[in-house]
């Protein structure tokens, strides 16, 4: 399998270091921050707003800073459930972001993050445990105060775990230490690589009105494709109705088309009620399972 090496890496990502130590150093935001909003700007490459990085670099600090700002705002909106206990958006105006616009060469507003949270909350965790991780360590090594690389021990960045976005795990290595090419190049949001929950939904039915899993691959199919991989029904002694249901979907993207934003989307079939929203770990809390 093909390799590259760290010092190779941090070529490859100079543009993203240059960036980076700009919001750690210039803009003096804290470690966490800047590896989520790094994060999320390589997202937005991934959507098709190329050189969005690049394009960044010549603009003064007080210009990135506003940026960032944005880039913040936008987290905080992926992370709105988790911090509101799942409760309903405001219903104010999308705000559109101008500094992120004009970098972008086109309007870009909170309803993009909205409408692809699931797919950009798998991009920012993506980034994070692939690239950030390994491309910006003796950085975060000089911010923190930190200079023994020879230490295996992982950097303790305060922030992380996240809510959202889970852990990042950053252990400083020599500049001749190699990784495995493999996905840094070739990953999409549409891989079945991405990690099975991110790519889930959680559904509940009516009591009193079961629903079989014919019929559910059946509704989410016809509306959206052929994009159902797999169904596990709540397990019940024979007799009883599943209350609810786990789902795997192919892409993180047919997670965002099904919720379309939302938090709970409803969807009918033959006379009966499902109702989606994304699979968490504490969902069967929920139901008491």
């Amino acid at each position: 399998m093909a390799s590259i090496s760290l010092e190779e890496l941090h070529l490859y990502h100079a543009i993203d270091r240059e960036l980076f130590s700009r919001l750690l150093i210039n803009l003096s935001l804290d470690p966490a921050q800047s590896l989520l909003i790094i994060s999320l700007w390589l997202w937005l490459e991934e959507q098709g707003f190329t050189n969005f990085i690049f394009k960044i670099i010549p603009f003064p600090d007080h210009f990135i800073n506003s940026l960032a700002n944005e880039a913040l705002f936008c987290l905080n909106s992926l992370d709105f459930d988790s911090r509101h206990g799942g409760g309903p958006r405001p219903t104010l105006l999308p705000p559109v972001f101008p500094a992120t616009s004009l970098v972008a060469g086109t309007e870009i507003s909170i309803v993009l993050f909205i409408r692809n949270r699931f797919r950009a909350i798998s991009g920012v965790k993506y980034f994070l445990t692939n690239v950030c991780s390994r491309v910006f360590t003796d950085i975060l090594e000089t911010v923190l105060g930190r200079t023994d690389s020879q230490s295996d021990a992982a950097l303790v960045i305060n922030g992380f775990p996240h809510p959202v976005f889970g852990s990042i795990r950053i252990v400083p290595k020599c500049l001749d230490h190699t990784f495995p090419t493999g996905r840094l190049w070739e990953w999409r949001m549409s891989d079945g690589g991405i990690v099975e929950d991110d790519r889930t939904l959680f559904l509940t039915f009516s009591r009193g009105f079961p629903v079989t899993t014919e019929e559910i691959k059946g509704v989410f199919t016809e509306a959206f494709g052929d994009c159902v991989v797999g169904i596990q029904m709540e397990l019940v002694p024979v007799g009883e109705q599943p209350l609810y249901a786990r789902m795997v979907m192919s892409s993180v993207v047919a997670v965002d088309r099904i919720l379309d934003g939302k938090r709970i989307a409803k969807f009918r079939t033959n006379g009966k009620h499902i109702w989606a929203r994304k699979y968490e770990r504490r969902s069967e809390l929920l139901t008491g399972k």
